[in-house]
């Protein structure tokens, strides 16, 4: 199994892509892992938020497999604490043959068609966070749901 976590844009953030970069380092050695940007739209000024939602969407959706589990970072998926969330993603790398895919999307979030290809949704909180910032957050989660896995003193609980 691979995992993968699709962006939509760059992270441009200095800081926020050093986080990002050590984690997706650090995940390499549990899982074969990759990181997608999907570049921005240009030239959108002109554009409503479900045409940005539609287009965006469309390049999305050529990233993924027939056979990919998709999970969408959406704030109306299922919290989890770390450990629920390792306990998810342990159940995950044992039954499921299937590469599993994460997408956070853009400013506006997703359109109706990456909703319907969705096999879940997963929120990493009540508030709201910058699309770029929810990377960094979301792969320290991953990195530290297999240290759970494997019994490692990186969680505290």
């Amino acid at each position: 199994m691979k995992i993968s976590l699709i962006t939509v844009g760059k992270t441009d953030i200095p800081w926020v892509r050093d986080g990002l970069e050590m984690y997706v380092s650090r995940l390499g050695h549990y899982v074969p892992f990759s990181l997608k940007e999907i570049p921005e739209l240009k030239g959108v000024s002109a554009l409503s938020r479900e045409q940005i939602k539609q287009r965006e969407g469309e390049l999305i959706l050529r990233q993924l497999t027939p056979s990919d589990e998709v999970v969408l970072l959406d704030e109306h998926g299922r919290e989890y604490r770390s450990l629920e969330f390792a306990d998810w993603l342990g159940g995950r790398l044992v039954r499921s043959g299937r590469d599993l895919v994460f997408v956070i999307g853009g400013a506006y979030g997703f359109s109706d068609a990456v909703y319907a290809r969705a096999d879940g949704k997963l929120s990493l909180s009540k508030m709201t966070f910058s699309h770029q910032l929810v990377r960094t957050i979301f792969a320290e989660q991953l990195y530290r749901a297999f240290t759970i896995l494997r019994g490692e003193p990186y969680h505290h609980e």
